[in-house]
């Protein structure tokens, strides 16, 4: 079992720049595929952005490709999301995931979530 925490959320102005992470107990996330995804009030969970387990490759939604950066220290440690340019439709709740591959879809644990709020 997995145990996926996010931190870094908050309240910002549009132009400025958060980075969020996740961090994981219960077990490594060590050749998990790690994953972000955002939930807006009233709108479907959407995929963001992902990264390989040896972080070697990553893919970004169209949304989000140029101004966001996901990343990881190691096979082990924590994911990152480097969120710049933010803008006030990037306001939504946070979610880190893990998965037993690279993907947009089939993640297999979640965290709690995150907020960030972007005012205009």
């Amino acid at each position: 079992q997995v145990q996926l925490v996010e931190s870094g959320g908050g309240l910002v102005q549009t132009g400025d720049s958060l980075r969020l992470s996740c961090a994981a107990s219960g077990r490594t996330l060590r050749y998990f595929a790690m994953g972000w995804f955002r939930q807006a009030p009233g709108k479907e969970r959407e995929f963001v952005a992902a990264i390989s387990w040896s972080g070697g490759s990553t893919i970004y939604s169209d949304s989000v490709k140029g101004r966001f950066t996901i990343s990881r220290d190691n096979a082990n440690g924590p994911v990152y999301l480097q969120m710049d340019s933010l803008k006030p439709e990037d306001t939504a709740v946070y979610y880190c995931a893990a998965a037993k591959r690279l993907a947009r879809i089939d993640y297999d644990y979640w965290g709690q979530g995150t907020q960030v709020t972007v005012s205009s």
